[in-house]
């Protein structure tokens, strides 16, 4: 072959593995994303809400805000174009028991999307609270559930100003029948529709693709580069991208020295900001909101040394023990089982072989850590009450977090902790991951296999 044509063929097949390494799935314009999060939402008061009210018995749920404190649950329920409730805003969703059907209505001037449509006129009734009344009177419900609960936030949205005035301007026929809408606000907020999965794979894949970039020798320079150059740099690709972080990235580092691994290090004792060397063993953390749905993703790149053209085989055998560890957890979902009841059963399996785990897995969603079931907590492995007690239902998503501690033999049999984390999808044909999760580490340099993958 000539020799020109050889490094012709080369340098394009080196482009050809760049430009994939740098290919980002379609991210939509803005007005594209409001034009899907509007048709979503009037698809979920279709199709999702109606069971779930029958399913919790539940026949009227009133849900109350003032501009800029926003309950959780009536923020998932705004259009697109509204990015705070307006004034107070009050919205009456009804199941009736004759039509069979869902009434979505507005206590507010004007209509709230195509949604909730405006149920009062000021000129004829001025005071907002009156109208609510005349709205309960008209429907006669047998249960009026508000968004209180003393276990999940997620569904504690009713501040005490409003919740004290409606009880003020109810009468007390209808006070009588308030109650919590704790398990229906849950219920909302977890359960994910058909049209919502379809999509949520790419943003699995987004947020991915993120994570690769920053690990990877685009940004990171060995010897020069820190924890917190990375760090920022997810900000700033997030940014770039029009996308947000719910959360800031953290980049943590173990490697082979005298240092001892421990929870605090990683929850709440972060080491400030580190060089990053040849053989570390890095981790990243890492979540961005895309179409109201989040991710929430933890992997890891290992640093080579000059003449390693691979990671040392304890780590490579360490990573293989996180993988295991999510399969084991993940083969406990069962619908009707408590979020503690697995967390013990995979802690038992996990510990019968001879792993070392920590579980602390959470539903995702509408919000990062999502309202649902508690699969343990770092510092409460052996079960938490409360959210801990709630059960699986199917049609729901989580994000498989643990770390299992492994002994690394070319550390000088260091304990180390692979720290993982993954989205999945639970519904009546099992759990599933909804991105694919990572089951080997990425490598810096990237060998020529890796690039794009």
């Amino acid at each position: 072959m000539n020799k020109k044509i050889f490094i012709a063929l080369i340098i394009s097949s080196l482009t050809l593995n760049l430009l994939a390494q740098e290919s980002m799935p379609l991210i939509l314009p803005l007005r594209k994303r409001a034009e899907v999060i509007d048709k979503w939402l009037e698809m979920r008061m279709q199709t999702v809400l109606p069971t779930l009210m029958r399913r919790e018995k539940i026949d009227m749920w009133i849900l109350i805000s003032r501009e800029y404190n926003e309950d959780p649950v009536l923020k998932t329920m705004l259009p697109a174009e509204w990015l705070s409730a307006r004034r107070r805003t009050i919205l009456v969703i009804y199941d009736n028991p004759q039509t069979k059907q869902i009434e979505t209505l507005a206590i507010a001037r004007y209509n709230v999307g195509n949604t909730f449509k405006s149920a009062w006129q000021p000129e004829k009734q001025p005071d907002q609270w009156k109208r609510l009344v005349e709205v309960v009177e008209e429907r006669n419900p047998q249960k009026i559930a508000v968004n209180i609960s003393p276990l999940y936030g997620h569904a504690d949205g009713l501040d005490w100003t409003d919740f004290e005035t409606l009880r003020t301007k109810m009468p007390t026929k209808w006070v009588s029948k308030i109650i919590s809408g704790e398990r229906l606000a849950v219920a909302w907020l977890e359960t994910r529709t058909p049209e919502e999965m379809a999509v949520y794979t790419q943003i699995g894949r987004i947020a991915h693709q993120i994570i690769r970039e920053g690990l990877s020798e685009k940004v990171i320079q060995p010897g020069v580069t820190t924890t917190q150059d990375v760090q920022w740099w997810y900000r700033e690709r997030i940014a770039e991208l029009k996308l947000e972080a719910w959360f800031h990235p953290t980049v943590s580092l173990q490697r082979a020295d005298n240092e001892r691994f421990d929870h605090l290090r990683s929850f709440s004792s972060k080491p400030g900001d580190e060089i990053i060397q040849p053989g570390d063993l890095v981790h990243v953390d890492f979540g961005i909101t895309y179409l109201r749905l989040n991710t929430d993703t933890q992997q890891h790149a290992y640093i080579l040394k000059p003449n390693e053209k691979d990671a040392p085989e304890g780590l490579k055998t360490a990573f293989k023990v996180g993988n295991r560890l999510q399969d084991i957890l993940t083969a406990q979902f069962k619908e009707g089982r408590t979020g503690n009841e697995i967390l013990k059963g995979a802690i038992q399996q996990a510990q019968q072989e001879g792993i070392e785990p920590v579980i602390y897995s959470h539903p995702i969603g509408y919000h990062g850590h999502g309202a649902g079931p508690t699969i343990g907590l770092w510092d409460q492995q052996g079960g938490v009450t409360g959210t801990g007690d709630y059960p699986l239902y199917y049609q729901t998503a989580y994000s498989i977090e643990l770390n299992c501690a492994v002994n690394i033999p070319e550390w000088n049999n260091k304990k180390i902790r692979i720290m993982l984390e993954e989205d999945g999808y639970f519904d009546q044909t099992g759990f599933r991951y909804i991105s694919g999760r990572q089951t080997e580490l990425l490598l810096i340099p990237r060998p020529l296999g890796q690039i794009g993958n």
